[in-house]
């Protein structure tokens, strides 16, 4: 079992930055491919950003594409999302996600789940 706690949401303005972190606990962190999903309420989960078990593939939402940027530390057991250039309409609930096996994004979906962190971008 898995346990993945985010951290570093919060109230910013339009234009600019926060860093979310992502700590995993009771498993082989490297193991595991890693990503970022979004919600608002009210609609479905949102794909933000994934990264591969070695940290070599990511892949990016187009929405997200060149504003956030998603890696690991391995050592730390930490995955972060780097966010910037932020917009009223990334205002969500970021969740940190996790899956077994040798893939960027898992087709049968993610296997463990934190229990999100708040991002509300001010105009």
């Amino acid at each position: 079992q898995v346990q993945l706690e985010e951290s570093g949401g919060g109230l910013v303005q339009v234009g600019g930055s926060l860093r979310l972190s992502c700590a995993a606990s009771g498993h082989t962190f490297r193991s595991i491919a890693m990503g970022w999903v979004r919600q608002v309420p009210g609609k479905p989960r949102e794909f933000v950003a994934a990264i591969s078990r070695s940290g070599g593939s990511t892949v990016y939402a187009d929405s997200v594409k060149g504003r956030f940027t998603i890696s690991r530390d391995n050592a730390k057991n930490t995955v972060y999302l780097q966010m910037n250039s932020l917009k009223p309409e990334d205002t969500a609930v970021y969740y940190c996600a996790g899956a077994n096996g040798d893939v960027v994004i898992p087709r049968a979906g993610y296997d463990y789940w934190g229990q999100g962190t708040q991002v509300t971008v001010s105009s």
